[in-house]
């Protein structure tokens, strides 16, 4: 599972690097020692926590302009599979974000709780690609 530095981990929370540092320094989130000897968050542990700080979705204003395509940065929260299909759920800031692929995609990317994945949707479908 990854680890992520505590910028690294700031901006997908949507909060600044201090805010962060305040929260685990007050237990709000724990930490792990990466290889370096620097502090930072385990995947798994930062993706709890996002699914916990996430602020309610605002209400959508009117739109005067749209993309056809839009890609949401996130850390995937939770992977349910079966023999054939897979639920993935991504914590992109405030806003969850579901996907419905094959078990064999999920596999391939490596979904798992606090990995780092984009959500890019395109109408109905999302398709959740991994950077790097």
């Amino acid at each position: 599972m990854p680890a992520y530095r505590f910028r690294d981990a700031a901006e997908l929370l949507g909060v600044s690097d201090d805010t962060l540092r305040r929260w685990a320094d007050s237990g709000r989130v724990a930490t792990v020692t990466d290889e370096a000897g620097r502090r930072a968050i385990d995947g798994a542990e930062l993706a709890r926590f996002a699914e916990e700080v996430a602020a309610p979705v605002p209400d959508a204003e009117p739109v005067a302009r749209e993309s056809a395509r839009n890609r949401f940065v996130g850390l995937v929260t939770r992977v349910i599979r079966d023999k054939v299909m897979a639920q993935v759920e991504l914590q992109c800031g405030p806003y969850r974000v579901v996907s419905l692929m094959s078990r064999e995609a999920a596999d391939e990317l490596g979904l798992a709780p606090g990995v780092k994945a984009i959500a890019a949707v395109k109408s109905t479908n999302v398709v959740v690609e991994v950077p790097g």
